[in-house]
């Protein structure tokens, strides 16, 4: 079973940056696809982006992180990363790391947010 540990998280002004980072262990990387999600309080979970497995590291972004977010792994350590640019006030949420990106893994332009496993998540604030 895999385990997610997100960290990473923290307060910073509009306009700043953030490195999210997911520890994951309990299987070998690059067997499933990886996800950031986000939920902030009040709004729809959204899925921030997928890093592929089966599409050979494919990657796919939402339209409102596009240009500003970049996803990346690295396999020999185990952790999945999430930089992020140009945090803007819309941005703050809990950011959770997850597994099998259903949809885009087939062949999809984006991917549902019923994810298999879950990361805890950590707390990204935006102040403006």
């Amino acid at each position: 079973q895999v385990q997610l540990v997100e960290s990473g998280g923290g307060s910073v002004q509009a306009g700043g940056s953030l490195r999210l980072s997911c520890a994951t262990s309990g299987s070998p990387a690059g067997v499933y696809a990886i996800a950031w999600v986000r939920q902030a309080p009040g709004k729809e979970r959204e899925g921030v982006s997928c890093l592929s497995s089966s599409r050979g590291g494919t990657t796919v972004y939402a339209d409102s992180v596009k240009g500003r977010f970049t996803i990346s792994r690295d396999a020999a350590n185990n952790t999945l990363y999430l930089q992020m640019n140009s945090l803007t006030p819309e941005d703050p949420a809990v950011y959770h790391c997850a597994t099998d990106c259903i949809g885009f893994e087939s062949g999809g332009p984006s991917f549902s947010t019923r994810m298999r496993v879950w990361g805890r998540g950590t707390q990204v604030t935006v102040s403006s």
